[in-house]
């Protein structure tokens, strides 16, 4: 298990009565081949394979049906701005979600959750499909969206319980471009389904995906929960030898009370200095994308003439500014955070994952000016796309650094911490767009989405000032658990 030191001071754990017997106390040996750190590389892909794989598919379900809106509001007699509202209730509850599916994960464990909310996810695309009404789409979205959370909920965890943190950036990377793709790539696929099948088969196909990538999960995900395995060899060790024994991290505490403490632990967590404001970040960056998401019809069919099926290509751009930074600048969060620790006697800290957030800081308001100036102007629409690429490469960087902070910070419940973060953003994403369209009505697109960049302004700073005080505030303001 990782030094006690990466994670303090800013937790205290109030859980463990590991050391209160004289028990035998069981725990994972490096070298042990049910400890999920020590897996095969191919074991541990296959895990983040397919936890990644519905992490992608819950965002891009929240935006696929993006380019069908129009048609979606004729269909069903209403007006484009109440189905809006589909996206709003969904995108909240991926973030509302995971504050009850992550600690339940590190209660009952993770696979479970995986596999019962995903099931219920890939079914309630059926009803989604056959909606009569607006209420019923909207009623049925905002419940999809909650069980939908769960790849976003437990993935973090997952990783953290497979990898070491010298090694975990990059492979958080790759995972964490499921929830940034997913909202990219659906109005994409959902351009050339909508224009050629219908709205109704956005649902459809999301239902035969789904369903696969459950049954995957169901055959081949494998739990990585260390006291949920720990748990499984105790009682294994107790049925063949008699003996009394307890295990590394063991919380003795009655079913309900350890509910009640684990229900509210992302809520303690989220109110810890660093991660509120650290949240708020991400918050910015999830209501500024999907306000040009849920505008680029408008954008580029009004103001370029685009079709759907062409307005759909054009999320390939901050798609590509993704894998960008995945590929060249997110393998180099583990590469400063092994130099910093080296230097510092080798004592981790976790703000030794902060300094690349500055590049994102940076590029995320350059690229949001740029992009609002050329639409304003009707620059050639390259131009303005050329913009959303670096866009995309900000949002990963800070993304990415991020949330590898908050798994350093709490390791154990890395999963509540990323859960406690995913509150802000998801909400401001659902909530935000709805008045975006009548700022850029009220004041064009250039002072509408400059709004947005001088908000990412004054917010810049934060990661600078968080790597030199933030030892200083996580000691004064440590969270008990």
């Amino acid at each position: 298990m990782p030094d006690h030191n990466e994670q303090t001071p800013l937790l205290r754990d109030g859980d463990a009565e590991e050391g209160a017997d004289d028990r035998e106390v069981l725990s994972f040996s490096k070298e042990d081949s049910e400890n999920p750190r020590a897996w095969p590389k191919s074991k541990k892909s296959i895990n983040v394979g397919i936890v990644a794989l519905m992490s992608i598919l819950s965002p891009l379900a929240s935006s696929m049906f993006t380019p069908g809106i129009s048609q979606i509001a004729e269909d069903l007699k209403t007006s484009s701005d109440t189905v809006i509202g589909a996206t709003t209730g969904f995108t909240v509850m991926l973030g509302l979600g995971p504050l009850v599916l992550a600690p339940l994960s590190e209660t009952f464990g993770r696979r479970k959750l995986y596999i019962i909310c995903f099931s219920l996810f890939a079914l309630l695309q059926i009803p989604t499909a056959l909606s009569p009404n607006v209420e019923t789409l909207i009623a049925i979205r905002t419940l999809s969206g909650f069980v939908g959370s769960v790849g976003i909920a437990n993935g973090g965890g997952t990783i953290s319980d497979m990898f070491e943190p010298q090694e975990r950036a990059g492979v958080f990377g790759w995972y964490l471009l499921g929830p940034l793709l997913g909202p990219t790539l659906g109005p994409l696929f959902g351009g050339f389904t909508v224009q050629r099948l219908g709205w109704r088969w956005i649902f459809w196909i999301l239902t035969i995906v789904c369903g696969v990538n459950t049954l995957a999960g169901f055959f081949f995900l494998r739990e990585t929960y260390a006291p949920v395995l720990l748990y499984s060899r105790k009682l294994q060790r107790e049925r063949e030898d008699g003996g009394a024994y307890s295990f590394e991290g063991e919380d003795q505490r009655p079913l309900t009370t350890k509910l009640a403490g684990s229900l509210t632990r992302p809520l303690k967590i989220f109110a810890q200095p660093i991660v509120l404001i650290m949240s708020a970040y991400q918050a910015l960056v999830f209501a500024t994308t999907y306000s040009l998401y849920t505008n680029m019809q408008a954008i580029y069919g009004g103001e370029y003439g685009f079709s759907t099926e062409q307005v759909g290509l054009l999320y390939l751009f901050p798609g590509l500014g993704f894998l960008t930074a995945v590929w060249f600048v997110v393998p180099r969060i583990d590469t400063v955070y092994n130099t910093l620790t080296k230097r510092n006697n080798g004592r981790a800290k976790p703000e030794f994952r902060l300094p690349l957030a500055n590049i994102g800081a940076v590029i995320i308001p350059l690229s949001l000016f740029a992009f609002a100036w050329t639409v304003e102007f009707h620059v050639h629409w390259l131009a303005t796309l050329v913009s959303t690429f670096f866009y995309g490469v900000g949002q990963v960087v800070i993304f990415s650094t991020v949330q590898n902070y908050y798994i350093d910070s709490f390791e154990r419940y890395a999963a509540s911490a990323i859960a406690a973060g995913a509150v802000f953003r998801s909400v401001a994403g659902g909530v935000v767009p709805l008045f975006a369209p009548s700022l850029f009505d009220r004041v064009g697109y250039g002072w509408g989405i400059s709004v947005f960049a001088f908000v990412s302004v004054a917010i810049a700073p934060a990661p600078v000032v968080f790597y030199y005080f933030g030892a200083r505030i996580r000691e004064r303001f440590a969270v008990e658990l």
